[in-house]
């Protein structure tokens, strides 16, 4: 990983992680499922602490911090793992309708990433962003809430299932920054 997208040690960061091509993956739950499990479990257990955040269709945005100072490999671990099950998810999913499209992609941008792998699901880089002051905080929360209404997705921050925004979120947050 380059000196370019890792973290130190302490601090809260803007993270976001990005399917290759923007590709809409998460518009079906049991994809959005293999994130939200993933997330549940390095929280459980790996001390990942999500303060703010909003599921996408093609990203996922968060605020967020590790106790142990292991952020970059937690970040790491995550997506390797996430895009080994979401990848084998589409392949068995014989009712997914992009099942060829996705797996096209995966496999395009796999053979020209230049990390000489056969597919790949997430962008490479996590576009970690240290927030040092709290109006940087603040500007970030209010982007991430925001993302789902400035997408025409809804009509208010809490109507997005999939946002710290709604109280019967599936990924519960860490107490308020």
């Amino acid at each position: 990983m380059s000196e370019k997208y890792k973290t130190s040690s302490d601090g809260l960061y803007f993270v976001t992680m990005t399917v290759v091509g923007w590709l809409d993956v998460f518009t079906r739950r049991e994809y959005q499922q293999i994130l939200i499990d993933s997330l549940t479990f390095c929280q459980q257990h790996k001390n990942l602490k999500i303060y703010c955040y909003s599921l996408m269709p093609s990203h996922f945005h968060f605020i967020t911090y590790s106790e142990n100072g292991e952020l970059s490999g937690i970040l790491r671990d995550m997506k390797k793992f996430t895009a080994k099950q979401l990848i084998k998810a589409i392949e068995e999913n014989l009712q997914e309708s992009r099942r060829e499209l996705f797996l096209n992609q995966f496999a395009y941008y796999g053979k020209t990433s230049g990390m000489k792998q056969e597919m790949q699901f997430w962008k490479h880089d996590n576009h970690p962003f240290f927030l040092y002051t709290n109006k940087m905080i603040q500007q970030k929360v209010n982007y991430i809430l925001m993302n789902p209404v400035e997408a025409g997705f809804v009509n208010l921050p809490q109507e997005w299932r999939l946002s710290s925004a709604n109280e019967q979120s599936p990924i519960k947050v860490d107490e308020r920054i």
